[in-house]
């Protein structure tokens, strides 16, 4: 693979090896296990396995290292490492790097699982977090310690598409030796440049864009050769959250239509935007690429987009959410996100019920909120099945 390459071009050849049979589309090695030719061989590999020697599917498979060399080219990182799904690359990348004693600076505003993960799980192994509003540079300030170990936040938070000064708060950790941790999910690896403004290790849900129908969940951590290699790795093979060489397969394929996916999505999503910015029914509508998010400048200079996601509040409250939702005819109900298929969410029930009231009150999600994914279905059929939905509250 040219390192010129476009963005474009690795997402289709990025990682590619083929077999002495010369086949085309990437190979499925489905097997737990590999032979070795002598007993000296077997453990010449378990002492240093070389790039394309593999030992167990647990550690490693030559299709999903296929899928990490493209991940990790088109993400401008050294390595990668695929995991079963989303979560089990964020507790898997978290739990690797810490320790009992650790301090982790969060933003606040994250999807419920990603907080589970650092209020419980961690929580009770003795690592400290402290919560800051995401957008708020100062709170960051203060709660960075000399001590903090790790600072972690989704690019553009879930649900309510907040986005966050990657560059800045990546110089805060940075001066303290802190590793940033970016869970890019929504900014997709078409719009990000997570690495480029000072992200050490970038996480995202394959499950979402990169499969992108549905099909399979997945998960993938990126960074340097040393932190895959000698933090990650170790953990994650012992741990056993590794993806399935079928798994990587399919997300392998979703890559190559990836970018042409986020880009018909993003201006789907735009306009979908723009028709319900000031409805009546509507209290407010959050997109980051609409002049009045409020990170509106920062969402462009970080990604040039909006995403694919946009987010609206329904005035009337959960009833009037749920007759809104159950009005709808093209957008499915469902919690994943990322998909060609148009989907409609209702985090404060589903995505973010476990969190308590006023937590979910401190991160904006309200009982009217509605999480729209944008899929690939006609833009005016969208919008007018959203209007139709609105118009029956």
């Amino acid at each position: 693979m040219k390192d010129d390459w476009k963005r474009r071009t690795k997402l289709v050849h990025g990682g590619t090896k083929r077999s002495g049979w010369g086949e085309m589309a990437e190979a499925i090695f489905l097997t737990q296990g590999f032979a070795y030719p002598s007993a000296e061989q077997a453990e010449a590999r378990f002492v240093n396995a070389g790039p394309d020697e593999f030992i167990y599917a647990r550690y490693g498979n030559p299709t999903v290292r296929m899928f990490e060399d493209r991940i990790a080219a088109v993400e401008a990182t050294e390595a990668a490492f695929a995991t079963a799904s989303g979560m089990a690359a964020v507790s898997g990348a978290l739990t690797a790097m810490l320790r009992a004693g650790d301090h982790v600076v969060s933003s606040r505003a994250l999807f419920g699982s990603n907080t589970y993960i650092l209020q419980e799980v961690l929580g009770r192994f003795g690592v400290e977090t402290t919560f800051v509003d995401g957008t708020d540079l100062d709170q960051w300030r203060d709660a960075i310690r000399p001590d903090t170990k790790v600072v972690f936040l989704e690019s553009v938070s879930n649900p309510t598409l907040e986005v966050i000064d990657l560059k800045s708060v990546a110089e805060l950790a940075h001066a303290v030796g802190a590793t940033v941790v970016v869970d890019n999910v929504f900014a997709t690896p078409i719009f990000s440049r997570a690495v480029e403004l000072g992200a050490d290790v970038v996480i995202y849900s394959t499950t979402k864009h990169i499969d992108g129908q549905g099909r399979a969940l997945g998960g993938v951590i990126c960074g340097t050769e040393e932190m895959i290699r000698k933090t990650v790795e170790p953990y994650m093979k012992h741990s056993g959250g590794a993806m399935s060489p079928f798994t990587a397969w399919v997300m392998l394929n979703g890559m190559q239509t990836l970018d042409l996916r986020c880009r018909a999505m993003a201006a789907s999503a735009e306009a979908v935007a723009r028709a319900l910015e000031g409805h009546d029914a509507l209290g407010r509508v959050l997109y980051p690429g609409l002049d009045s998010h409020p990170q509106h400048a920062l969402a462009m200079a970080q990604m040039g987009s909006g995403g694919t996601m946009v987010t609206i509040d329904i005035a009337g409250g959960k009833d009037a959410a749920f007759h809104f939702l159950d009005a709808l005819s093209i957008f499915t109900i469902s919690n994943n996100l990322g998909d060609v298929r148009s989907i409609a969410t209702h985090p404060a029930t589903t995505t973010h019920q476990r969190l308590p009231d006023a937590q979910k009150v401190e991160q904006g999600i309200t009982p009217g909120l509605i999480r729209l994914s944008i899929g690939l279905e006609d833009t005016d059929d969208l919008i007018a099945d959203l209007r139709q939905a609105l118009a029956r509250i």
